[in-house]
Formats: C-alpha cells, sequence, structure tokens
C-alpha cells in the first residue's frame, strides 16, 4: 500500500545526485516538500520524452516554487552517476536523488512491472503531513500542477 493524501511522510535517507545524503525529515518544521517520482531518466538508449517534458515544465516555474518555503526533489532507481549526468545534461536547477533499492518509490509511488518507479508527485507540508498526490501526471504543465498543490498550503 502507497502513502496517500492525509498521511505522515514516512522518513527516507538517499543520496542526490552530488553523492551527497538527503533525509526527508531534515526539512520537518521549516520547508515544504515536493518528491517528484520517475521511472528512469534513459529509458531504451534514448532520452524520455515525457521525463524531459515534465522536467521543462517544472523548471519554468521552479523559482515561485521554492518562493513557497519549499524544496524539491525528483527521484528515480537510477544511479548517482546517471542522475548527475542527467541533471548536468539538461541543466537542472533542482537535486535528483538516486533509489536504487526502490525504498522511497515502493513507499510513495509504488512501482511498475518493470521495478520502475510509477510517475507521481507528493506534496508534503512543514510537519510532515501529505496534502496533496497527484498521479495523473500532465507533462507539459506539472510545474503549474505542483503550484497548485502548493497554494493550498498556509506558507
Amino acid at each position: 500500500m502507497t502513502l496517500q493524501k492525509g498521511d505522515t511522510a514516512e522518513d527516507f535517507e538517499l543520496l542526490d545526485h552530488n553523492g551527497n545524503s538527503v533525509t526527508l525529515s531534515s526539512f520537518k518544521g521549516s520547508k515544504n516538500v515536493v518528491l517528484c517520482f520517475y521511472p528512469k531518466n534513459h529509458l531504451f538508449a534514448c532520452p524520455s520524452k515525457k521525463v524531459f517534458e515534465m522536467a521543462k515544465s517544472v523548471i519554468s516555474v521552479y523559482p515561485q516554487i521554492i518562493g513557497t518555503e519549499t524544496v524539491l526533489f525528483a527521484i528515480s532507481v537510477d544511479s548517482v552517476d546517471s542522475q548527475a549526468d542527467f541533471v548536468k545534461e539538461y541543466e537542472i536547477p533542482y537535486v535528483h536523488l538516486s533509489d536504487p533499492k526502490k525504498k522511497a518509490c515502493k513507499k510513495y509511488a509504488g512501482t511498475n512491472i518493470a521495478g520502475l518507479a510509477k510517475r507521481s508527485t507528493f506534496v508534503i507540508d512543514k510537519n510532515g503531513v501529505i496534502r496533496d498526490v497527484i498521479r495523473e501526471i500532465n507533462v507539459s504543465s506539472h510545474g503549474q500542477e505542483i503550484l497548485d498543490s502548493l497554494s493550498i498550503i498556509k506558507v
């Protein structure tokens, strides 16, 4: 059973694209957190158009997202090196987390038949409560979807 709206966010510790440890609970009391789960950076040896479209959409409103006292993380089963390459290749301003053991992916997004995270986004308030879960993601407007979800949280 994956986490749902209204649940307390379960803590995790993952490595970011620079190899630094990130713990979800370290933001409790100070920042809202957005977790964007997605399957993989590159599928079938070519860039996944959906991943890139989603990244472009989020990048377009990223200043507004962080302006709401929010940190945003993209999470997939990719290795730290793959995450670093993807962030550099597409000049992505937000942190990508590596979950090769699929612990956070399974708890939050769930995994598909291939063992990859299902595309979904979790909006967590400063108290560690999941305020919104977006599972039907429109990759071209996902940045705005995130902003809309954040607007229901009192900053």
